[in-house]
């Protein structure tokens, strides 16, 4: 059975180009590609939604299934939790991250720079693309005498970006308890063909209570916007009709909130040589049933879990599991479904190295992929910039 994240709308579409334009170059094929993802931006509410953002960055949250909303003590908070930017200790700090899906066939990555204002707020900027590029247009193989010309074939990339940025503060009448926003920009690209601009905002809260630690998120929070238009051109708009399709049209894409609760809590062990620290996420969704653990016709609720173990605080070792899922097999048996992540990490001085192999996607299509991820994150004191010549 799919993972949920490929059920991801844009996910989807570059999957089908893929298999539409390896196995058959036929303009008609390119067509139907571009209407799936062009099906999307159809809909005012879409369940599967900017789902690149679901992904997650940091190889340390992948390798613990991503749930990392109340332990992300770094930079990538502002992805998770834009709260937790306040656990950030130096005064900068950066992060890299890159990772191949689909055997190589798209790209994901992500960059992070973080800054601590004064003693109660902290603020960052991270950038994230996912796209695919490569894709073979075959809108213009066959001529209007029934010719096939190959050389006629060009290449588009379908793109997802992403600004994030982050504000954190704590609030000081409130032991214990900060707080963070996170402001989006999005930009979806469809090759040549078009594409969306679309904002919004998520919260997030985090609490300490003795050994206890506790957070909130609400992603899109307010609902996210993307507008799309498409620039077909008039022979491609006749393609389209010749061969029974829909043409794309201008539309307003929304995006409902959801809501991660999180917990977690750290003990140490062997004169605390040893530290082992657990996290549990509850995902929840308000967009009708989904296949989770916990289903209704109002939310649905996916649990994640994921465990470090960590030694000297210099060497790490990470699990996850998400997704848990019921799936029906070929032989016709309901079964529950499962993916696994695992990861290492080694923090040397200012340098901190992360790998993950975590379960990108599944089923009995061959579609499910092991995927590996690297991240780096720096630490950086203070930072002088050349002065201004006079």
């Amino acid at each position: 059975m799919l993972n949920s994240i490929l059920k991801q709308a844009f996910v989807r579409c570059k999957l089908k180009f893929i298999k539409f334009t390896r196995m058959f170059a036929f303009r008609k094929n390119l067509i139907i590609g571009l209407l799936v993802c062009s099906s999307v931006a159809f809909a005012q509410v879409a369940k599967y939604s900017n789902e690149f953002l679901a992904i997650g960055v940091s190889a340390r949250a992948l390798a613990m299934g991503g749930a990392t909303i109340v332990t992300s003590n770094d930079v990538s908070a502002g992805y998770f939790n834009p709260a937790n930017l306040l656990k950030i200790k130096p005064k900068f700090q950066l992060a890299l991250m890159h990772a191949e899906y689909y055997a190589g066939i798209s790209k994901y990555d992500y960059g992070a720079f973080s800054t601590r204002i004064d003693s109660n707020s902290v603020a960052s900027v991270s950038v994230i693309r996912f796209g695919t590029d490569n894709i073979p247009n075959t809108l213009n193989l066959v001529d209007a005498n029934g010719n096939v010309n190959y050389n006629q074939i060009s290449t588009f990339a379908v793109t997802n970006f992403a600004a994030l940025l982050s504000y954190a503060r704590k609030i000081p009448q409130l032991k214990g308890v900060m707080v963070g926003a996170t402001a989006k920009i999005i930009r979806n690209k469809l090759g040549p063909f078009g594409g969306s601009w679309g904002f919004g905002f998520d919260v997030g809260a985090s609490y300490s209570y003795k050994k206890w630690h506790f957070a909130a998120v609400g992603r899109d929070i307010t609902g996210t916007f993307n507008a799309y238009t498409y620039t077909l051109t008039d022979a491609q708009k006749q393609t389209f009709a010749l061969t029974n399709n829909t043409i794309p049209a201008n539309s307003l894409e929304i995006t409902v909130p959801r809501l991660v609760l999180g917990a977690s809590r750290t003990f140490a062990v062997w004169k605390d040589k040893l530290t082992i620290t657990p996290e549990v996420n509850l995902i929840t969704t308000f967009d009708g049933k989904r296949n989770t653990v916990i289903k209704t016709s109002a939310f649905s609720t996916d649990p994640v879990m994921g465990l470090e173990l960590g030694y000297l605080r210099m060497i790490y070792l990470r699990g996850g599991l998400n997704n848990i899922q019921k799936a029906t097999n070929v032989a016709g048996k309901t079964q529950t479904m499962i993916s696994p992540s695992i990861g290492v990490g080694l923090r040397y001085k200012i340098f901190q190295l992360d790998y993950a192999l975590t379960y990108f996607g599944g089923g009995d299509n061959g579609l499910g992929l092991y995927t590996n991820v690297f991240s780096l994150k720096i630490d950086i004191a203070n930072l002088h910039l050349p002065k201004p010549k006079a």
